[in-house]
């Protein structure tokens, strides 16, 4: 992950006396994954719906909480956080369309050393003893690792030391500086930490897990049921922006190095390199029952919610179905 400043790359045309609907839609960190939503608001498929799309950054959970206020039109997020938020919710946060489709985070160790990590016992074997920089409790990198840690046989509570710093940039420096033997992130952390001395490639990577709805945009049911036809043109747009990505490698570094100004042109490219390899981005924007249940299995195990989830209730794929057919 990156974490950067509040991002308002907004469309040309402000939104204002230009006949376009202005939404904002609320992110938790600006990231490279989102890059499918930074493309449509850049090559303007959303002004062509009649939409003039802000991304703000919302931390902290507050991606979440501002849709449910009002304050943000949609977010983009895990759909197991838009469920946690839901609980006693009359207007629920519903999932319309995917973007990321795999689970974005990685794990680097300072040693120099080959682990098998498809092995269970020589991974336990590997973690067991070891200071983690693990992200913000919550957050679906800490979440991602405690159920890694559970599904090897540890106790995330007594067999290995979590820190939880709420800066996802802080977990280089903690790796750097001794404080953890290991981190999880993604690029272009993975790249700086390569290029610093800090750590090697990384020895597990949770995109293995294969289809994982990990980022996707929600709106609320009442904004499905009110404004169709503008969630609609919203899903269109976002398909247009993951097609893109997919076939124009070139469009796809343009824009990256509009929205990460102060990173690498190494580093980028690292990232867009990596996110091809691990077919980061969905192609067709769908949220599968079967993928869905991998981000709520990890909730569910490692405690964080346990209520359960009804997919009709948490996704709903009028949009792409219509859309893609």
């Amino acid at each position: 992950m990156l974490a950067g400043c509040t991002s308002k790359r907004e469309e040309s045309g402000s939104g204002k006396g230009d006949g376009l609907k202005k939404i904002t839609i609320a992110e938790p960190v600006h990231l490279i994954g989102y890059l499918p939503l930074y493309v449509a608001i850049e090559e303007g498929y959303f002004k062509e719906e009649g939409l003039d799309v802000e991304v703000i950054t919302a931390t902290g959970g507050a991606h979440v909480t501002s849709v449910i206020g009002g304050d943000a039109w949609g977010n983009i997020a895990g759909p197991d956080s838009n469920q946690m938020a839901n609980k006693g919710n009359s207007d629920p946060i519903v999932s319309v369309v995917n973007v990321v489709n795999r689970a974005n985070v990685y794990l680097m160790g300072n040693e120099d050393k080959n682990i098998d990590s498809s092995n269970k016992e020589e991974l336990k074997s590997y973690l067991e003893g070891k200071t983690i920089a693990a992200g913000r409790f919550g957050g679906s990198p800490n979440l991602l690792t405690r159920w890694l840690l559970m599904d090897v046989g540890l106790d995330p509570a007594t067999d290995v030391v979590l820190e939880e710093p709420a800066d996802a940039s802080a977990v280089v420096s903690l790796v750097e500086s001794g404080k953890a033997d290991i981190a999880n992130g993604g690029e272009p952390q993975i790249t700086e930490g390569i290029k610093k001395g800090v750590w090697k490639e990384p020895f597990y990577s949770f995109t293995s897990l294969g289809d994982y709805p990990y980022s996707v945009l929600s709106v609320k049911k009442s904004t499905i049921e009110k404004e169709p036809k503008v969630v609609e043109g919203f899903v269109r747009a976002v398909l247009k922006g993951l097609k893109a990505v997919d076939e124009d490698h070139e469009l796809a570094m343009k824009v990256l190095k509009a929205e990460f100004s102060s990173t690498s042109d190494e580093s980028l490219q690292a990232s867009l390199d990596r996110a091809y390899a691990d077919k980061l981005w969905s192609k067709d924007g769908y949220i599968s029952k079967e993928a869905l249940a991998k981000p709520m299995e990890v909730v569910e195990k490692t405690g964080v919610y346990k209520d359960g989830y009804e997919y009709d209730k948490l996704v709903d794929m009028q949009f792409v179905e219509k859309l893609t057919e």
